[in-house]
């Protein structure tokens, strides 16, 4: 399989959880509104997704795929790569169900650390049904650690559907909950909680099965003593030792960004999710896309000491998130209140809901490159087993967000906390970018100067067409049927995407440009 075809098929089954994302969240907009109980839940929410990132996809991701790519490459036998599997997932099963045990044992000071706005008397509900929610929802880190352990096997042996759909499973969860179970709780927010826990089930089932019909499902009655000493999965906790400081810095970028939302109006925490529910669109359908079907082959090309063949790996990805994800921050920046208002302006979530949320939107915007280029500049260090790089990089990038924070949120309130993490994402890609230069692991194919003008011409052609056609509409008029915001803000998308490739057709770049795989080459010098 091409690796455009790969991460077309991974983007295509991304466009599907996010779709069914979006649903969820328009659900939960329009029978929750943006409230201090909604801002509890997303607290809660964030708690076992940020030790998700933690130690499942961010850390652990990291680490072992390029190891498994390595172990599977130089194995006599399928046996071997069988044993290391066996003895990685009982690890990480033990260390997250430890982990787990701790945080709903701890659940009122995690709370507290993560918001601490709501420990006001005016908040304490809201505080009381975060911690609630927070001890039904930990274990789902359990769950998602398991599926992420299955990912990277499943990645690494080049079967991207089945990670690349299970995500539906979650967003199905939840709109169920929250249609149909609210009744059964106290709190009808409480419903949404008990949706996380069965999809996060859900998804483990389906990952598992999918790695049992490729007979690599973990036998996890394989003696802990002999997994912790085994030499090669110790290189696996050395290696996530850095890399879960790496995400750890994301993470408490993330976590002071939520306290801070927290101190700011009730409904912050909220707007701030949905405006990264739809800057998870480009980011899902573009950089995790690319970065997914790079990482396992970026480690192939190292561990057979293809060192050309990575670098041209690396340009590849670098100009296709160029060519679509320049139009997508336009499309962002231009039709962000056409995009809020279409999806979210009904029922409790009222015009004031979507301007705040519009600003939430343009703020992320300004850094959706940043964010979109790291998903590929980061994975030319993982793949070469090298986490420290980007981790002191992170550290770097981490101490300016929050320098940005202090000067961003007196003026812009929640929109200067996404205006900081988009600008930070930009710093973070600017370095990894100059230290794969400095390394001589990246090195710039021939064409970018055209290939860059073509692009800007483009962009002027589509921002014409996005200016003239999202101005004859009031987006937030509530006599606005919902077919008719949602047939002009299509009609509107699909002129300025249209003028964009037409421009580029006119001045010569094709498809086939970015078809080709690129090859291999046999015999190079290690760098």
């Amino acid at each position: 399989m091409s690796l455009l075809r790969a991460a077309a098929t991974v983007s295509s089954l991304t466009l599907l959880s996010r779709i069914t994302g979006l649903a969820r969240d328009i659900i939960i907009a329009r029978l929750f509104g943006a409230s201090a109980l909604t801002d509890a839940f997303w607290v809660a929410f964030r708690i076992p997704n940020l030790m998700r990132r933690l130690f499942a996809e961010g850390a652990f991701s990291q680490a072992f795929i390029p190891i498994l790519g390595e172990v599977k490459e130089t194995s006599q036998n399928q046996e071997s790569v069988r044993v290391f599997i066996d003895r990685v997932a009982l690890v990480l099963l033990l260390t997250l169900t430890a982990v787990t045990v701790l945080g709903i044992v701890g659940a009122p000071a995690v709370v507290l650390f993560m918001a601490s706005g709501m420990a006001g008397e005016d908040r304490l509900q809201a505080y009381e049904s975060a911690v609630w929610m927070t001890r039904l929802m930990f274990p789902y880190i359990i769950c998602m650690s398991l599926v992420a352990f299955a990912s990277g096997v499943l990645n690494t042996y080049k079967r991207f559907a089945i990670p690349a759909l299970t995500p539906v499973l979650l967003n199905l969860s939840m709109i169920g909950g929250s249609l149909l179970l609210q009744e059964h709780f106290a709190q009808p927010i409480y419903a949404l909680a008990a949706g996380v826990m069965i999809g996060g089930i859900a998804q483990l089932a389906a990952q598992w099965f999918a790695l049992w019909r490729l007979r690599l499902r973990p036998r996890l009655m394989t003696p802990a003593g002999a997994a912790f000493k085994d030499s090669t999965v110790r290189r696996v906790i050395r290696q996530m030792a850095p890399a879960t400081l790496g995400v750890s810095v994301a993470q408490i970028s993330l976590l002071i960004n939520t306290n801070i939302a927290t101190w700011l109006t009730p409904g912050s925490v909220t707007w701030l999710s949905f405006a990264d529910r739809l800057m998870e669109f480009p980011t899902a359908l573009i950089g995790v896309a690319l970065g997914t079907v790079l990482l396992p082959t970026l480690s192939k090309a190292n561990a057979n000491k293809q060192n050309e063949h990575y670098s041209d790996l690396l340009d590849w990805g670098m100009r296709l998130v160029l060519l679509l994800g320049l139009p997508a921050a336009l499309c962002m920046v231009m039709l962000a209140d056409a995009m809020v208002a279409t999806l979210f302006q009904y029922g409790a979530f009222d015009a004031r809901d979507v301007a705040q949320t519009q600003t939430a939107v343009m703020a992320y915007s300004a850094g959706l490159i940043g964010l979109l280029m790291v998903k590929i500049l980061a994975p030319g260090f993982y793949g070469r087993q090298d986490i420290r790089t980007p981790v002191k990089i992170a550290i770097g990038v981490l101490i300016g967000t929050q320098l940005l924070n202090v000067v961003l949120v007196p003026l812009l309130d929640h929109a200067g906390l996404a205006l900081a993490i988009g600008l930070g994402a930009c710093i973070n890609a600017s370095a990894l970018y100059i230290g794969l230069r400095k390394r001589g692991i990246y090195r710039p194919a021939t064409g970018w100067l055209l290939f860059l003008a073509r692009q800007v011409i483009a962009l002027l052609v589509m921002a014409g067409c996005l200016h003239w056609l999202g101005n004859q509409v009031n987006w937030t008029d509530g006599s606005l049927s919902v077919l008719g915001r949602a047939a002009w803000l299509g009609l509107t998308l699909s002129a300025g995407g249209v003028g964009y490739l037409a421009t580029l057709m006119i001045l010569g770049v094709r498809p086939g440009d970015f078809m080709r795989r690129p090859a291999p080459v046999t015999s190079t010098t290690v760098q």
